[in-house]
């Protein structure tokens, strides 16, 4: 985690790595998602360019090509390197990838730059060696050929994102989910919740969510869940039982876990936890109220509890988490 006001002074470098038949919602994301991360005077957080190998051309999947400003030297003196999906070429094709885009990868991991992958960019990143050994996760729809590839990765597709040291996401929109990920991971939940916004998605959705995969949308004359978790939402100080779940939406248990795994991609458990999590997080960051009182007014009950799914969910111990993102004057 990075300390605020020093990355207000020094926005954190971001380079984009394009390769060619580069996915242009892929490419767009990091620039669009970091550049709306501002402090609350209004400076820049992070600053995002683009480059390819030799500073070339690149096609896109949309029918553009990208005319990059930078060759591989900004991946040199990148603080974090995001490599975009695409949609043909060596990486998916055979495993192999251009010598100097591998070289340039292996470089900027080994001197602690953070490396990223959206999309179908896992398979460039594991044709440079950097996945071997790691979990990580791509675009459902490629994971076969991604297994027959790269055997010596962990993959899990049917999860938004993956944070093992290398960050990898699905395909599209879970690119958004990540790149939120990293700015609440730097700088907290408060600013991560203001690009959601600017942005106009959903400030959160936890990387162990299920990716939709070939699921039907529900019909609009459906019962769903929607009004029961913000009924939920608004009670998390209070114990909320699976039963009480049920019966707010009128159906019966089994129902209702069924409807609720199938619109959510977790178990009513998992959620409350995630919400729980979340809720506990923005008291942290902003309140003075005591660990005690934050563990109560979130649904944990004790702080010991708190403690415990905190550390697992977010890496550190609320009050580890308070010093870094709530810093007293």
């Amino acid at each position: 985690m990075r300390n605020n006001r020093a990355m207000a002074l020094v926005p954190h470098r971001i380079a984009v790595l394009a390769l060619d038949q580069v996915v242009g919602l892929d490419l767009g994301t990091p620039s669009q998602v970091f550049g709306t991360a501002r402090t609350e005077d209004m400076q820049q957080l992070y600053t995002v360019d683009t480059c390819t190998a030799g500073r070339l051309p690149v096609r896109s999947t949309a029918g553009f090509q990208v005319l990059p400003d930078h060759g591989l030297e900004l991946v040199e003196a990148a603080d974090t390197v995001v490599v975009p999906g695409i949609h043909g070429g060596s990486p998916l094709v055979d495993g192999t990838v251009d010598p100097a885009v591998a070289a340039a990868l292996r470089a900027a991991h080994d001197r602690g730059a953070r490396i990223m992958s959206i999309c179908t960019g896992a398979f460039v990143l594991a044709a440079a060696g950097l996945l071997d050994g790691h979990r990580a996760t791509t675009h459902w729809a490629h994971a076969s050929s991604f297994r027959r590839l790269y055997p010596n990765v962990e993959l899990d597709p049917e999860v938004l994102f993956i944070d093992d040291g290398v960050l990898t996401s699905a395909g599209v929109a879970a690119g958004l989910d990540l790149c939120l990920h990293v700015i609440r991971r730097d700088h907290g939940s408060e600013v991560a919740n203001r690009s959601a916004r600017r942005c106009v998605v959903p400030p959160w959705r936890e990387g162990g969510q299920a990716q939709y995969i070939e699921r039907p949308v529900p019909r609009g004359s459906e019962i769903g869940t929607a009004a029961t978790r913000e009924w939920a939402r608004q009670r998390l100080h209070e114990p909320v039982a699976l039963r009480d779940l049920a019966a707010h939406a009128r159906m019966s248990i089994r129902t209702f876990t069924r409807h609720f795994r199938s619109e959510t991609g977790l178990s009513p458990a998992q959620w409350l936890l995630q919400q729980r999590t979340e809720h506990a997080r923005l008291l942290l960051e902003t309140t003075d109220l005591t660990v005690d009182q934050v563990a109560r007014r979130s649904g944990f009950g004790t702080t010991a509890a708190l403690r415990q799914h905190f550390q697992h969910r977010v890496g550190v111990a609320p009050s580890a988490y308070r010093r870094t993102f709530h810093p007293r004057p």
